[in-house]
């Protein structure tokens, strides 16, 4: 498919004490003698392009204009762009302010940059007052140190009664000199998976060097030579932008930590050779799943450090989720539905988890993450080399600890019950389909904790996506909960097949995509997808797995997807999810006459993905379409792994568990960044993911993620469709291995959500299942 942008909103940084990291490895340039504009697109003649502006941002009369609704509090609108600071130099800042209508209040002015500093010794915050006419002001300010990435902005200060437009432009902060070019801090040349091999698996790793000649390598262990070797030349990576070469130490068969690869002077960052490497990660995976729950108090005892009242329950200033309504009919949203929408009452959607760094709860999402983690369980039943007591009552750390179901279940449980409040009920129009989502009606800033979201919520319209989702995992659950729990079993398998019938009678309920000119979806993703095949695919496949029903059967085997490839060099994601209900089907026990025939398509998939691996010197067996890495890259190579795992299940070959082992070391450093994309696993691992519930960059008393989360990773689109930070660093584009900044402002490439989160775990099972690399 073609890889829509997941997200339309900007990366919301709001607070008085809130700034873009300082620290994107670029340092500030040396003065120049003559002034530099510092401002990018100050006129706005590009549109917003480079600019952070939220709520509602536009461009009216060739300003910069955000729509600001009535009762919206201090620092919950602003104009704001990253900007590089000398010290010693005098800066002028200048721009052209107004509001309409006129406000009773004023817009802030600042210059922002380091934790709590808002440089009031040299650009004091100013309270300009807002007229309808532009009004033209300017001050100057000379910092004392020097700021990379300090900040530009323009930010309400009050508590607006009235609806009101705040508009700027022909904005202009000169002084300093030349901005350069954005180039990223990657560490030594040699790149290894930072946190390790397993002892009987591949080793490999990558070198960025220009040498046509192989070089000498050396395995080291606390600094003693183990192990020698030569590179093999492998010429230029047009994914990463530079010439490489590889090594292979798979020989070896030392154990321990502190190993290190030096060749010549570049030396890579520590690791180690352990059968128990993975054994951590299966666990912390899945934490975040926990710490991510909505409706809930997350007990910092089972979390230490994460702890946090309970979000969406109705305290104020919370608005909750115990009775959302609709969207009004004159929501902005209407205007591209087909016919106006509404329903009755309102609906207790509490529960569930949040998607990702919004608040918001997505049926879409949640149906391909609750499908992985059950998926996850149902393999150990199914496969033969699984450890069975790993994901069993006990092993995670989740509050229902201790009640006799496996944990994984448990936690699975909790977002599947979220999923059926969401199902319309009765007597209402669209009965037995799915609201698509509940979500905030308008943006909010980071940090923000969800027990002080003050947004209104609503539901959107039911979509068939949505509903299908529903129907599919459901059914998935009823047969795995069904030794548990045969109420609960009986409940999903009704829903499954009220949602079934329910998207069979309206199959086209599909959702707007975005629009230039009408925004539908304030304060929350799309996830629009114009394609429904692939959804009823699965959800026929789950239903039949669950009855054994002919009439499922019929579905599914008429089904395009049934014969069509579904192991692209894409990859799965929310939006094409035929694969998994191919992986369910080859690998659950069922009387399909065409089960070896899918079995023998996830073998031909493997084997692709193997090949493209052969051809990549980084080791990962992702080579998209056209060589753009899409938005969420990293969930994308997740889900190729899942295959590899399980044509290793269907045939014990051990070349897919070699190329499944090899594929983890892109994720964990062995890259074009040098960049381990999980928290607290690697020498250098990603920690600010865009969230507004682990907020450290911008407030130190906010956690960074969760041990083991991933990050959405490359997103070669940044440049034309990225967030305000990349747009500014990539504004000529970026080899696709290297369009990623750890900045918990670029949610285009650093953003965390269950979609990409969930195969993280069942990849982090598979690789523990594996013990030493060849069981």
């Amino acid at each position: 498919m073609t890889h829509r942008a997941r997200r339309s909103w900007p990366a919301l940084l709001c607070s008085t004490a809130v700034v873009l990291a300082t620290g994107l490895a670029a340092p500030p340039p040396a003065a120049a003698e003559e002034p530099v504009e510092q401002i990018r697109n100050g006129g706005f003649d590009d549109g917003l392009a480079g600019w952070n502006a939220y709520p509602n941002p536009s461009v009216v009369d060739g300003r910069g204009c955000v729509d600001v609704p009535a009762g919206s509090g201090p620092y919950s609108a602003a104009l704001q762009q990253p900007v590089p600071l000398l010290a010693g130099e005098t800066y002028r800042l200048e721009a052209s302010v107004l509001s309409v209508p006129a406000t009773q209040g004023n817009v802030r002015v600042v210059v922002q940059a380091g934790p709590d500093l808002n440089y009031r010794e040299f650009l004091p915050t100013k309270k300009v007052p807002l007229t309808p006419e532009p009004q033209t002001h300017a001050w100057t300010f000379t910092p004392d140190t020097d700021y990379a990435e300090a900040q530009v902005t323009f930010q309400q200060d009050i508590t607006n009664v009235e609806a009101y437009r705040l508009c700027v432009d022909d904005v202009s902060l000169t002084g300093g000199a030349a901005p350069e070019p954005y180039e990223p801090d990657t560490g030594p040349a040699v790149r290894v998976n930072q946190v390790g091999y397993l002892p009987e698996g591949p080793k490999r790793a990558t070198v960025v060097s220009a040498e046509d000649r192989p070089q000498r390598w050396e395995l080291r262990q606390d600094g003693v030579v183990v192990r020698r070797g030569t590179t093999v030349p492998a010429g230029l990576d047009p994914s990463a932008g530079v010439e490489v070469h590889t090594v292979d130490f798979s020989a070896v068969r030392r154990t321990g930590d502190g190993f290190t690869l030096r060749v010549g002077e570049e030396e890579s960052h520590p690791f180690s050779i352990r059968a128990d490497l993975w054994d951590p990660l299966r666990v912390d995976a899945k934490t975040f799943f926990y710490t991510n729950r909505s409706g809930i108090e997350i007990s910092d005892a089972i979390a230490p450090g994460y702890g946090r009242a309970a979000g969406h329950v109705g305290v104020a200033p919370n608005q909750g989720d115990t009775a959302v309504p609709c969207q009004d009919p004159g929501d902005p949203s209407q205007l591209l539905y087909d016919e106006p929408w509404t329903c009755e009452g309102t609906r207790d959607v509490t529960g569930g988890w949040y998607d990702a760094g919004d608040h918001g709860k997505y049926m879409v999402p949640a149906g391909i993450s609750v499908g992985t983690m059950l998926m996850e369980h149902e393999r150990t039943l199914t496969a033969d080399v699984v450890d069975e007591d790993a994901l069993g009552d006990g092993a995670l750390r989740v509050p229902e600890t201790g009640n006799g179901v496996p944990d994984i279940l448990d936690e699975a449980r909790w977002k599947l019950e979220w999923m059926l409040r969401m199902q319309v009920p009765q007597g209402q129009q669209y009965a037995g389909m799915t609201n698509h989502k509940v979500a905030d009606v308008d943006w909010t800033g980071l940090p923000l904790d969800p027990a002080a979201d003050p947004q209104r919520r609503v539901l959107y319209r039911p979509s068939t996506t949505g509903t299908l989702n529903l129907a599919a995992v459901a059914a998935q659950g009823s047969r795995l909960w069904a030794p548990y729990d045969e109420a609960f079993a009986e409940e999903l398998l009704e829903a499954a097949r009220t949602a079934y019938a329910a998207a069979q009678a309206h199959p086209d309920l599909l959702v707007p995509p975005p629009d230039a000119a009408v925004d539908p979806n304030p304060g929350s993703g799309p996830y629009d997808d114009a394609d429904p095949s692939d959804e009823f695919y699965w959800a026929a496949a789950q239903l039949y797995l669950t009855t054994g029903e002919r009439g499922y059967e019929t579905d599914l085997t008429a089904s395009p997807h049934h014969r069509r490839d579904s192991f692209t060099a894409d990859g799965a994601s929310w939006g094409e999810v035929a694969s998994l209900g191919k992986l369910s089907l080859a690998t659950v026990p069922n009387e399909l006459r065409s089960r070896r025939t899918l079995q023998a398509s996830v073998l031909r998939g493997a084997d692709r993905y193997l090949a493209i691996q052969d051809g990549e010197p980084f080791g990962h067996p992702y080579a998209p379409t056209g060589g753009n890495y899409a938005w969420g890259s990293n969930g994308q190579v997740l889900n190729i792994l899942m295959v590899l795992g399980y044509a290793y299940d269907l045939r014990g070959d051990q070349r897919y568990a070699d190329g499944f082992l090899e594929g983890m070391d892109y994720l964990f450093g062995r890259n074009a960044l040098n960049q381990s994309y999980v928290t607290g696993y690697g020498e250098v691992a990603s920690k600010n993911m865009h969230s507004r519930m682990y907020a450290n960059q911008l407030d130190p008393s906010s956690p960074n993620p969760p041990p083991g989360t991933v990050a959405g990773g490359a997103n070669a689109t940044t440049s034309t469709s990225g967030d305000p930070v990349t747009s500014a660093l990539f504004p000529g584009g970026c080899a696709p291995q290297t369009c990623y900044v750890d900045d918990i402002g670029s949610y285009s490439t650093n953003e965390l959500t269950i979609n990409w989160q969930a195969p993280m775990g069942w990849v982090a099972s598979f690789a523990a299942d594996l013990g030493d690399g060849r069981p």
